[in-house]
């Protein structure tokens, strides 16, 4: 039970990876605080948590709107009386070649996945130094370590947040906050099932794992870096991907 009594916000977590890594970290006694845009999901996803016995909290929020995250943020401390541990998952994707990109595509990725993400953060932290600890792991991606055609945005937005997690990691250090990111590689969800089979085969075809990730392969790496095994970790990112980018 390594995350006993722990409260956990994690961010676009109604369905897919999100949703994933709050069962882990239910499984290991956390008290779970869902979000996401997708309110009928998210309440479903609360009430299939709720009905083994977790304590669970669903607020519907927009992560690209500051109003709308000082309200999680104000909910969830009502709710659950703090804040331990937040993971930084809600993306989006619009992919397309970077020539064809509307100002809109690029714009939208990026608020929603990296201005996300910092308004999730700077909120939290604010939370967490009152307390002098806390846990924030953000979920990056391969491509913002080695790029990938047709997601300029998505990519860009990922990498960014490589570089939010490591002078994030350095400001809140001091006040005993450990900040540290993961870069799943192709994990095998409803966003990668909406890829071409070309392109599914061009990853696999390079992962000497030779199979796609799993959910759960980026749900236990998360739970390692928001439990006490990882307090001497931070500002590091764990890469998950099968062997695809080393």
């Amino acid at each position: 039970m390594m995350l006993d009594g722990k409260v956990c916000l994690i961010t676009g977590s109604a369905r897919g990876i999100g949703y994933t890594i709050a069962e882990r970290f239910a499984e290991n006694g956390a008290k779970i605080v869902l979000s996401d845009v997708l309110a009928d999901q998210l309440d479903e996803s609360a009430s299939k948590l709720a009905s083994s016995g977790v304590e669970v909290a669903a607020i519907t929020a927009d992560v690209s709107d500051a109003g709308q995250v000082q309200k999680l943020m104000k909910d969830t401390v009502e709710k659950m009386g703090s804040l331990d541990v937040v993971v930084n998952n809600a993306g989006i994707t619009r992919d397309t070649l970077m020539i064809r990109m509307s100002e809109d595509d690029w714009d939208f990725v990026l608020r929603v996945n990296l201005k996300g993400a910092f308004l999730v953060t700077q909120a939290a932290a604010k939370i967490m130094m009152k307390q002098r600890s806390g846990k924030i792991v953000n979920i990056s991606s391969v491509v913002g370590l080695m790029g990938n055609v047709g997601q300029t945005n998505y990519s860009s937005s990922k990498a960014g947040l490589l570089g939010l997690t490591k002078s994030s990691a350095r400001e809140l250090a001091p006040r005993g906050i450990c900040v540290n990111a993961i870069a799943p590689g192709y994990i095998e969800t409803e966003m990668t099932e909406k890829m071409s089979e070309a392109a599914k085969s061009a990853f696999l075809d390079n992962i000497p794992l030779k199979r796609g990730g799993t959910p759960s392969d980026v749900a236990n790496a998360a739970l390692f870096l928001a439990s006490p095994l990882a307090d001497y970790i931070t500002g590091h990112v764990l890469s998950v991907n099968g062997g695809l980018y080393m």
